[in-house]
């Protein structure tokens, strides 16, 4: 997926992320870009945040929705831009499988210019509190 405009990128995670699409998760980042996951896990590069967003989704993160707050954007440099998220999540589970009510996150991503558009280098999605 090609972003023209750096804002673009909560609204494209949040849809992705919902659709569990992980091809268009992944192509939201360089090649080489770093994930820090909402569990913690620190992914480097697409197959690494490819398999850590599969196992996640799959697993603790299953029947977790996204319901969109708070976007903050900020031009860092020419051709650089941070995005912030605020999230909150439902849906999640405890270990016993019972339901573990809502939390709030936050996505936090730098983004660079391309010659094929906005791309993240590196984000981190986590827990507030």
């Amino acid at each position: 997926m090609t972003l023209q405009d750096p804002a673009d990128f909560p609204r494209a995670f949040s849809h992705a992320f919902s659709s569990r699409d992980l091809a268009t998760i992944t192509g939201l980042f360089t090649a080489d870009a770093d994930f820090l996951s909402l569990t913690g896990a620190w992914a480097e590069g697409h197959e690494a945040i490819e398999q850590v967003l599969s196992a996640e989704l799959a697993g603790t993160l299953a029947r977790v929705r996204l319901v969109s707050g708070r976007t903050k954007m900020r031009p860092v440099a020419p051709g650089v831009a941070q995005a912030m998220q605020r999230f909150v999540l439902s849906g999640l589970s405890n270990p016993d499988g019972s339901d573990a009510g809502r939390i709030g996150a936050v996505l936090s991503a730098l983004l660079v210019q391309t010659h094929t558009g906005w791309r993240v280098v590196s984000a981190q999605f986590s827990a507030e509190g």
